[in-house]
């Protein structure tokens, strides 16, 4: 079966085009309701964390280390550790855990 690029190419521009131009055309105010403003508020975040959860126990060689490190992640966060601090010990968390349980 031969494939074309272009036709792919096109299709996803053709829908990433539509998502955002859409929205444009239909809504010209402002959005006064405040069910709809905060769902439209939180999409970003559930969507990110849709994809950010299940590849947390996927990408390590055990569930359990993704497991450990996103506990432990959110307990450093919740308590106003940087970004870079969380991520660094989390990827620590990672490491120990599977030198432990791995090895």
């Amino acid at each position: 079966m031969q494939h074309d690029i272009y036709i792919y190419l096109l299709l996803m521009s053709a829908v990433t085009l539509a998502i955002r131009i859409v929205p444009l055309t239909l809504i010209r105010g402002q959005i006064k309701n405040g069910f709809l403003r905060s769902f439209l508020f939180y999409v970003p975040y559930v969507t990110l964390a849709v994809m950010t959860f299940p590849s947390i126990t996927e990408a390590t060689q055990t569930p359990v280390s993704g497991a450990l490190a996103l506990v432990f992640g959110i307990g450093l966060s919740w308590y106003g550790a940087s970004l870079f601090k969380v991520a660094s010990a989390c990827c620590l968390v990672v490491f120990l855990t599977e030198l432990v349980l791995v090895a």
